[in-house]
């Protein structure tokens, strides 16, 4: 069976390459999506992918996405620690979640160290930079592979 995994991006990640270098890293948003599509056809699935600095964009292509995907990879950058709309609509389609992080959100500010996002997801990659999609990424098919073969 092939997938389709829907990636999110949320707000600032558009900066990403300018943005906080010594957190974030140097990379682009357009290199990580690059990567990822890379790695996704090495897998054999197919990548929607969006970014938005709007939560009410973020929360109707969760809604829609049960449509036309069967897993999200999501980094919902700062509304990780105040969105319970976002929790809420993962939880709502009942998708299998990946949340992925470039840094380790644990190490830095406490307000950061809470995910309203963690409890509805299969798991949380943090800290490895661009790195931190491709590692969700893969085990978000893995996941889709398993069950699909159950």
């Amino acid at each position: 069976m092939a997938f389709k995994v829907l990636v999110l991006h949320g707000p600032n990640l558009n900066l990403l390459g300018q943005r906080e270098p010594r957190v974030y890293g140097q990379v682009t948003l357009e290199t990580i999506n690059q990567s990822l599509h890379n790695l996704a056809e090495s897998l054999g699935v197919t990548l929607e992918c969006l970014q938005s600095n709007h939560e009410g964009v973020l929360v109707d292509a969760i809604q829609d996405a049960p449509s036309h995907a069967q897993g999200i990879l999501i980094n919902p950058a700062a509304y990780t620690h105040t969105s319970v709309a976002i929790r809420d609509a993962i939880a709502a389609v009942a998708l299998p979640t990946v949340e992925v992080h470039l840094s380790n959100i644990h190490q830095r500010e406490s307000f950061r160290h809470h995910s309203y996002i963690a409890p509805v997801a299969l798991g949380q990659i943090a800290g490895f930079g661009a790195e931190s999609y491709l590692l969700g990424l893969r085990a978000l098919v893995a996941h889709l592979q398993k069950v699909a073969s159950a």
